[in-house]
């Protein structure tokens, strides 16, 4: 018996014997109130661990987002204004549930786009999309849209890596192209504009191009999963200060667009604020 309880009963012990209640009737309410502090004090042990849990899962809900950040995936802090306990734990046990979701579907994404690092590709996440870039030096000569035969060869092994995998070749991919901030002095493409667009259609006419075509065989990729899109200067990755950096901005990525239980999962956690 704590001191504080034993303090309990003896002023209850003394407000009874001296309003002349019987040895029963005293015995009586003790048990009363013994019966009620054995509550409060289960009541305080259950808040207790349910505030340890609650502790446990906000350390893990803060570790994923931070995980899923290193990967590139703009995962807003989450924080709670409950004040009950029990609601505040199930609030974050499904937060947590959410990124440990979203985390291992990225994890796989990029496991299965493995073999294009390995050829040299760039694959990593974009406001919060998967993005394979393909440099635009390696598919293109300078100002034109004509692929050129080593990136033919490139786009080739992109496309058989998403032809061969049956989730990757459920997904929607949007091919973006995209320029360094030099101007076009005129020309078939008038602006950047014109030219990243060009691009991206010429890419995407190569994937979708029957594998067994007798003249000009492409990816053989599903024609209605993948659209084109031209960004010209406006989504810079690197410096266009200096000719390193502009070389890496002229470029064409091809943009793993997301599915609808991934959109709902990231609007969700956005909204939780």
């Amino acid at each position: 018996m704590t001191m504080r309880s034993f303090g309990l009963w003896a002023v209850v012990a003394l407000a009874v014997t001296g309003c002349g209640y019987s040895e029963d009737e005293w015995q009586a309410q003790l048990a009363k109130y013994g019966q009620l502090n054995s509550q409060y004090e289960g009541e305080k042990k259950s808040h207790a661990e349910t505030a340890a849990e609650l502790e446990k899962t906000k350390a893990r809900v803060a570790e994923l987002t931070q995980q899923l950040q290193k990967l590139g995936v703009n995962v807003k802090e989450l924080t709670t204004n409950l004040d009950d306990t029990n609601r505040a734990l199930e609030e974050y046990k499904a937060r947590a549930a959410q990124l440990e979701a979203i985390k291992a579907r990225f994890e796989q994404l990029r496991a299965k786009l493995q073999k294009l690092t390995n050829l040299g590709l760039k694959v990593q996440i974009r406001h919060n999309r998967m993005v394979i870039s393909l440099p635009g030096d390696v598919l293109f000569a300078s100002g034109e849209d004509r692929l050129k035969p080593e990136g033919l060869k490139v786009l080739a092994a992109v496309a058989d890596v998403i032809r061969k995998d049956q989730q990757l070749s459920a997904r929607y991919f949007q091919i973006a192209g995209h320029t360094d901030n030099k101007p076009l002095a005129g020309g078939q493409f008038k602006d950047n504009w014109g030219l990243s667009a060009m691009r991206a259609r010429q890419v995407l006419v190569f994937l979708i191009a029957p594998t067994d075509a007798p003249k000009n065989p492409g990816g053989g990729l599903d024609p209605s999963h993948l659209h084109a899109a031209g960004y010209g200067e406006t989504d810079p990755v690197a410096d266009n200060g200096t000719d390193e950096g502009r070389q890496g901005n002229r470029r064409v990525e091809l943009v793993l667009m997301p599915d609808i239980s991934e959109m709902l999962d990231l609007k969700t956690l956005a909204e939780k604020k």
